[in-house]
C-alpha cells in the first residue's frame, strides 16, 4: 500500500492541491482513508485539514455500494468482459464476510475499523450489500468503522511514520 500511496501522492500532487489528492486517494479502493492520512503525513498536510478530507472522501462512495453494487454486478456478470472480474470481487467479499455475518453490526465496524490487508469502507460496504445487511445499520457501523479507522491511521501516520519521515 506504501508504494501505491506514494505513487498517487507524488503524481496527484503534481496536478492538484496537495489536499485535493490526499481527498481523492482517500475515495480509491484499496488506499480509502488509510492511504489519504498516509499521503497527508508524508505530503506534510496537518492532521486538523487531513483527518475531514479523508473521512469525507472515504465515506463519498459508500451510499453508492451499498444502494447500487448488486444491480451493479448483475448488469456486469452478464458480460464476457466483466463476468469473471465480478465473481472474483464477490468472493473475495464472501469470503471475509464471517465475521460481518457473525457479529452483524459490531463486526462490519471492526471489520472497516481495523486497518488490515482487504478490509476498509469499500469491502465493508461490499459484503453488507451481498449479505442484505440494514442500510441504516450497515451505514451507521461503517461510519463507526471508518471513525476507528481514522484514530488507528493518526496515530500511525502522525505518530509513528511521522516520526521517522521528520
Amino acid at each position: 500500500m506504501e508504494v501505491l500511496v506514494h505513487w498517487f501522492s507524488n503524481n496527484l500532487s503534481q496536478f492538484i492541491s496537495p489536499e485535493g489528492a490526499v481527498f481523492i486517494i482517500s475515495m480509491i479502493p484499496i488506499l480509502e482513508l488509510r492511504g489519504g492520512l498516509l499521503a497527508a503525513s508524508l505530503l506534510k498536510i496537518s492532521a486538523a485539514k487531513a483527518i475531514p478530507l479523508c473521512v469525507i472522501g472515504n465515506i463519498i462512495p459508500i451510499p453508492f455500494i451499498l444502494l447500487f453494487i448488486r444491480k451493479i454486478f448483475k448488469v456486469m456478470k452478464k458480460t464476457k468482459l466483466f463476468h469473471g472480474l465480478i465473481v472474483r470481487l464477490e468472493n473475495r467479499a464472501m469470503r471475509k464476510s464471517d465475521q460481518v455475518k457473525k457479529y452483524e453490526f459490531w463486526g462490519l465496524m471492526l471489520f472497516v475499523g481495523i486497518p488490515l490487508p482487504g478490509t476498509g469502507a469499500w469491502t465493508g460496504a461490499l459484503v453488507a450489500s451481498l449479505l442484505e445487511v440494514d442500510i441504516k445499520k450497515s451505514s451507521l457501523a461503517i461510519l463507526s468503522g471508518i471513525v476507528l479507522a481514522t484514530i488507528i491511521m493518526y496515530i500511525v501516520s502522525y505518530g509513528v511514520v511521522g516520526n521517522l519521515v521528520h
